[in-house]
């Protein structure tokens, strides 16, 4: 039996992708796939990271230039794009466990975890790209974009 008889690697897609609105620019859809994709071979630390990018890269397209992510969410829930509630999970379940897996001491990150942060990501996204044409108006009322 030669070597190209065994199976080298298997990883199907285990872990079910989050449906993002049309309007969702293709570079945060990548950002957010990827995260799924080290999910779904159990590298919740790694997707944990890049659903934190997903969510500064999603305010910084929208004219949230402030230089912390902290600052950046809050200022949207400021202007109304994402509402209180939002704002605290953003806070909770995406910013501090990416901020974790960034800059802490190394620990680490269950499923539960990452599917919170994901689940969290998917809505901020959803708050921005679902219903485009309002937020847009919001944004520029409040002089984030032209």
């Amino acid at each position: 039996m030669g070597h190209a008889d065994f199976l080298v690697a298997f990883s199907p897609v285990t872990v079910q992708p989050a449906p993002l609105p049309k309007d969702t620019p293709k570079d945060i859809i990548a950002e957010v796939r990827e995260a799924e994709r080290c999910a779904a071979v159990g590298a919740w630390r790694a997707a944990s990271a890049m659903l934190r990018s997903a969510l500064e890269k999603t305010l910084n397209a929208n004219g949230y230039d402030e230089p912390k992510l902290v600052h950046k969410i809050d200022s949207a829930a400021a202007d109304t794009v994402i509402t209180d509630a939002r704002k605290q999970r953003a806070h909770d379940e995406v910013r501090v466990l990416g901020n974790d897996v960034l800059h802490d001491a190394w620990r680490a990150v269950d499923e539960t975890e990452y599917d919170l942060s994901h689940l969290y990501t998917q809505r901020v996204i959803e708050d921005f790209y679902d219903s485009r044409a309002q937020v847009e108006a919001t944004l520029k009322a409040k002089g984030r974009i032209k």
